[in-house]
């Protein structure tokens, strides 16, 4: 509803929609988006919007209506954010590496009439179980899927092109009745139960999008590389504040190393985005050997603490580390390190600790806090004792869809509960120390998980680690690390334990070490309550 001033004056409701609307008009030729040969002017990247909003207004798609994508980092997927919403529509961008029965899930409980699907993931659709599903596939030419029934198996619908012809694009316009309007649903990675939908309104996203704007420094000279999903928190809002800042989007349809390194150089790209596995990837690739990045890529790495070592290796690629932090409740980020006077003259061990901590509330994220759970008395700022991290504020999710009991749950005490544990600096910036779930408590002693991850990643032979409890007799419980090696790298367990002796107080140490992959989620996040309960399988916890 537009809100109307004493003086009698209008104020538009706050969306993305407006940020589009802007930079269509200063930017009107100048190149928003890139794939691959094709490329699309801000024109053309709006006439797009419009032909796809108009179609599902046709489509008879009506306001406060789900329309789902699963889809890789297309220019349609980028598209999308703006267009359904355009259409009056909420969107609901299904994470691509889900299994059938996940997606299936998503669909039913979001509600979705709609779903727009790459032809690679299309057997990931249990049609059968949704039959009042309409679907459109959308074919990608640059990675030759323009035959979905010749190459994979396709889903029974037109393409994108079929599905749309004949309309008028709509003009790219705030249609928002309310900004408080449901804008998106985003599904958690559901990596102990159900996925639980997110709810993103107008106001927050638009909100969320100039916090990163000025946290980002994004503008017009701004090339952002997608290797980051779009499908998560939409990009972490990403999708909307380049576009508002009038940069250039760099599609990639899947992030692998080499083609990462080659599209930084042939595209120019001054930022890219992802989880610190995407950062230790390409630290590893042997193409990147001697390459130095002049002037210097900034990456935003988030969805689990980069460690000192994480950063130090990308600063010897001439790539600039900026730590965020936040959840999908919180539209993506919500904090992020703020360097401080003298930093860039420390050595560069040292620059990489401080650079690892979360830090302090973005712009548009002022509410934060670290507190003891039982109370919600805030913890000392001394940078020692632990509290669980809460949050609130205009970039916090309106609620769980259709489940109201974990939303309650979430906001106890009127402060979203994040389930992550903390420090607080006395200057203000938050370190996490543990997922409230992760802390190992060893004969009374807490034992910070992360902490002792992060030096034995400083190990020259390891490329992943999980460190977690397990059952010991005298304490109840004891670490034991779990440890993916690098290619072509060898170590023994000793070896390993013997570097965290060297290094951590010995009852922090890894009792045991286990070498291989270590399992997943499908946002590539480690799955410690996999190894925990793999430990613990036939005995209950006990500490």
């Amino acid at each position: 509803m537009r809100a109307v001033s004493e003086a009698g004056v209008a104020s538009d409701p706050l969306t993305p929609l407006l940020l589009l609307e802007r930079t269509l008009r200063v930017f009107p030729d100048k190149e928003a988006v890139a794939y691959g040969e094709e490329r699309l002017s801000w024109r053309d990247f709006a006439t797009l919007v419009g032909r796809f909003a108009a179609a599902l207004r046709r489509d008879g798609v009506g306001r406060g209506e789900r329309v789902a994508v699963l889809l890789p980092n297309l220019p349609l997927h980028l598209a999308a954010t703006f267009a359904v919403p355009l259409a009056g529509a909420a969107l609901v961008a299904i994470n691509t590496r889900l299994a059938a029965e996940e997606v299936g899930h998503i669909l039913r409980h979001s509600g979705a009439r709609l779903l727009l699907v790459d032809p690679e993931l299309a057997p990931r659709v249990p049609l059968r179980e949704l039959p009042d599903l309409e679907v459109v596939n959308v074919l990608d030419r640059v990675a030759g899927l323009t035959m979905p029934w010749l190459t994979v198996p396709g889903l029974p619908g037109p393409s994108f092109e079929e599905w749309s012809d004949g309309v008028e694009p709509l003009p790219v316009a705030n249609t928002v009745e309310d900004e408080g309007e449901l804008l998106a649903i985003n599904y958690t990675s559901g990596t102990t139960g159900r996925p639980r939908g997110v709810m993103y309104t107008h106001r927050g996203a638009y909100l969320n999008a100039l916090g990163q704007i000025g946290a980002l420094g994004l503008g017009p000279s701004t090339a952002f590389l997608w290797t980051l999903p779009m499908f998560h928190c939409n990009g972490w809002c990403l999708t909307w504040a380049v576009t508002g800042a009038g940069g250039r989007h760099v599609c990639l349809r899947a992030p692998r190393p080499a083609e990462v390194l080659r599209l930084i150089a042939s595209e120019a790209v001054t930022n890219f985005a992802g989880a610190p596995t995407l950062l230790r990837m390409i630290a590893a690739e042997p193409e990147g050997a001697g390459v130095r990045f002049e002037p210097p890529v900034t990456v935003c790495t988030g969805g689990a603490p980069p460690s000192p070592t994480d950063i130090e290796s990308m600063e010897r690629l001439g790539v600039r580390v900026q730590h965020l932090y936040g959840l999908t409740e919180t539209y993506g980020p919500h904090v992020g390190c703020e360097p401080q006077a003298g930093w860039p003259d420390l050595p560069a061990a040292e620059r990489a600790r401080l650079s690892a901590r979360q830090g302090v509330p973005l712009l548009h994220a002022v509410h934060l806090r670290v507190v003891e759970a039982a109370s919600m008395a805030d913890v000392p700022a001394d940078g020692a004792t632990m509290g669980e991290v809460v949050m609130r504020g205009n970039n916090v999710m309106a609620g769980y869809f259709n489940d109201p009991e974990a939303t309650a749950e979430a906001f106890r005490g009127g402060w979203f509960h994040s389930g992550d544990l903390a420090v607080m600096h006395p200057d203000g910036s938050i370190e996490l120390r543990d997922r409230s779930k992760d802390v190992i408590i060893s004969g009374g002693e807490n034992i910070s998980s992360i902490e002792v991850e992060n030096v034995l990643y400083r190990h020259p032979a390891v490329q992943e680690v999980a460190v977690v409890g397990a059952p010991d007799e005298k304490w109840g419980e004891a670490p034991v690390a779990f440890v993916a090696l690098k290619p072509g790298a060898e170590a023994t367990a000793e070896e390993i334990i013997a570097f965290a002796r060297e290094r951590l107080s010995r009852f922090k140490c890894p009792q045991r070490v286990t070498f291989g992959e270590l399992p997943k989620t499908s946002t590539g996040k480690i799955q410690k309550f996999k190894l925990r309960e793999r430990e613990w399988a036939g005995r209950e916890r006990r500490v």
